[in-house]
């Protein structure tokens, strides 16, 4: 037995606070009845006692109010298992190809030790389809495959130098990223990561506000920040691939790159933007990715993996019939049993005139009374018959 809603298991102390009010007004009329006078007087006058009758209409509210309660916490059994087939997951790798990523912070190079780490994150996460997103001033996408390998190939292949327009844009990167997302018909139903490796903030347009939409689909955005507040030289590469000096401004002074604060709140709020997101800085001489990449693998053996869960049946549906008959019971059950009043009926009129025959009574007369002198005419007549 579970409970979808259990937290309105409660409302059954509130059924029990009712009979507590039905116990303490039983009390009270008790009491009621001894003040007004002699107990075994009233109880003489009353056509019948109703204590009972009302013990037992309390106990069906009491009841019925519990088991509603009980309802609407919407018990359920498990009528069987079911199979969930693993969860597809398509991760987009969004990487920061501005020329900052030269710094050499981290060995050899920040461009160069992440395409090495997102390789190994590819081969790593077996069964998942990976596109691919390059950008700096503009993005570049590749959209998603399950051929990881030319993922990295395509990561591989480029470099800083290699982009048209300088700049760190990341809100077009994101959207590229997530229109890369939409258009394949079967991520609908996957799950949807996309990793941002960066080492800058975006000055020119608002990736907070593409964050915010693209969480809102369900899609997971975790960024990788490479690089921090300390001042790193920005070294010039020539297109042989070696250091040929170092980037310098207009007036010859070196050209350094940092994250300012308001630049890591920038990252942060992103992944904060997004369900499950999470920003990882690179430190001690690493980018950061290869934690992202055991979060997503341990997520692919566990919660995206094949399992078996419990099918449940709602049976809410049989406490809730059960408290309305109760409630039904209760209003027809009646304080004190019905009583049948007989009218007296007069007796017939044969019966009556019989009776009064008996006592001497002519119909339509009086009964003479004894001794009575007999009227005056009835002596003159006398008197007249003698003569």
């Amino acid at each position: 037995m579970n409970f979808a809603a259990p937290w309105f298991l409660l409302g059954t102390a509130f059924a029990a606070l009712i009979g507590l009010l039905l116990i303490l007004g039983g009390f009270g009329v008790a009491r009621a009845i001894k003040r007004f006078g002699d107990e075994d007087r009233v109880k003489a006058l009353t056509t019948a006692d109703p204590s009972k009758r009302r013990a037992w209409k309390g106990v069906l509210l009491v009841l019925a109010t519990a088991l509603a309660f009980v309802a609407a916490a919407r018990p359920q059994y498990g009528k069987g298992t079911r199979l969930v087939p693993a969860t597809n997951v398509d991760v987009v790798v969004v990487l920061d190809y501005s020329k900052s990523m030269y710094a050499r912070d981290v060995e050899p190079s920040r461009i160069f030790r992440a395409k090495v780490e997102v390789a190994r994150l590819i081969k790593d996460l077996e069964g998942a389809r990976f596109g691919a997103v390059a950008f700096a001033g503009e993005p570049m996408g590749f959209p998603l495959t399950a051929d990881g390998a030319a993922i990295a190939q395509f990561f591989r292949q480029l470099d800083p130098n290699d982009m048209p327009i300088g700049g760190t844009a990341i809100a077009r990167a994101l959207d590229q990223a997530n229109d890369l997302l939409k258009r394949d018909p079967k991520s609908a139903d996957h799950k949807r990561i996309i990793l941002l490796v960066t080492d800058g903030e975006d000055l020119e347009g608002y990736p907070l506000s593409v964050a915010q939409a693209i969480g809102a689909q369900g899609t997971t955005i975790h960024v990788v920040q490479i690089g921090g507040r300390t001042p790193e030289p920005i070294p010039e590469i020539g297109p042989d691939g070696r250091v040929a000096g170092w980037r310098t401004d207009r007036e010859g002074k070196p050209l350094t790159t940092e994250l300012s604060l308001t630049g890591e709140q920038q990252l942060a709020s992103i992944a904060q933007a997004t369900p499950g997101g999470q920003i990882v800085r690179a430190e001690k001489g690493t980018t950061g990715i290869e934690t992202i990449a055991a979060e997503l693998r341990r997520q692919m053996k566990s919660e995206l993996s094949e399992r078996v869960e419990t099918v449940y049946a709602d049976v809410y549906f049989y406490p809730l019939g059960l408290a309305i008959l109760l409630l039904i019971a209760e209003v027809f059950l009646k304080d004190a049993p019905r009583r049948r009043f007989v009218a007296t009926r007069p007796e017939a009129a044969p019966r009556r005139a019989a009776l009064l025959r008996g006592r001497g009574v002519r119909a339509g007369g009086a009964e003479p009374a004894a001794g009575a002198e007999p009227a005056a005419g009835s002596r003159s007549g006398g008197q007249h018959a003698a003569s």
